[in-house]
């Protein structure tokens, strides 16, 4: 073939790889914060790790001396499994002055959780003595007065979960800020179609977000816990299904009167 009859070939286009990225996230199962980077060591002394059996299921974080409080759903498939709390943990590993373990002597899940739902996602975890509190040990002041927060409010969330689409799991706190999501666009038809309740509320997940892995922990909004991240199945990292999260001053009775020693709902 002579040199003018050569067909030229056309430069085959590159996938972006945020399109891989994206691809890669709604093919993974739920559970990892995606986009955070690691924590500043135990600036965050109120967060604990959630454990069954020596492994990390979810987060939760201290509210008082003997209480923790995270997401009902994380308990839902450990029966018989030893659960156990973590905390003044940076690295789950390695040997750290202010770690220790605490054996739970009740779970208390909200008397309305069910595992079909993602409502009243709520779970206190009574520890069988009071936690030794320190600078990498203090509770977590959480909010009382029932309102919504501003949407656009920056607020973090931080988690052990998983941190890759190949499943790892970081041995380091991780954590994110996220903007809050007004409840209207949330319950959108293309968000979440009117699933948020008003004991909800939503953040933006634009490929950076929240997920089960994750669950249990608080969303905290001007050094105060606003809201506890939910076990709800959703696609991570998706910016058209907002990470979910259980607002706790709409359950302030309900907490108040399990850490008094009642159960009222």
């Amino acid at each position: 073939m002579v040199p003018s009859m050569v067909p030229r070939l056309r430069p085959v286009p590159l996938v972006p790889l945020v399109l891989l990225g994206a691809a890669l996230c709604a093919a993974q199962p739920r559970g990892r914060i995606l986009g955070g980077r690691e924590a500043e060591s135990h600036a965050r002394p109120y967060m604990a790790s959630v454990q069954v059996d020596g492994k990390h299921v979810c987060g939760g974080f201290l509210v008082s001396e003997r209480w923790v409080l995270s997401a009902a759903h994380c308990l839902e498939d450990v029966a018989g499994g030893k659960v156990r709390v973590l905390l003044g943990a940076h690295s789950l590993s390695q040997p750290e002055p202010s770690k220790r373990w605490y054996d739970v002597q009740r779970a208390v899940p909200h008397p309305d959780s069910r595992r079909d739902t993602i409502e009243h996602d709520l779970l206190l975890l009574q520890l069988s003595e009071d936690a030794e509190l320190g600078p990498a040990v203090q509770p977590l002041r959480w909010q009382r007065e029932d309102r919504d927060v501003a949407a656009g409010t920056f607020c973090d969330v931080a988690g052990w979960g998983v941190v890759s689409h190949t499943g790892r799991r970081p041995d380091r706190l991780q954590h994110l800020v996220l903007p809050v999501l007004d409840r209207a666009t949330c319950n959108l038809r293309t968000y979440h179609d009117g699933t948020i309740t008003e004991r909800m509320m939503c953040a933006e997940s634009n490929r950076r977000d929240s997920c089960k892995g994750d669950s249990g922990g608080p969303l905290v909004c001007g050094g105060v816990a606003e809201a506890v991240v939910t076990s709800g199945s959703r696609v991570c990292g998706n910016r058209k299904k907002p990470g979910i999260y259980t607002r706790v001053a709409s359950y302030a009775a309900w907490i108040d009167g399990v850490l008094a020693g009642g159960a009222a709902a």
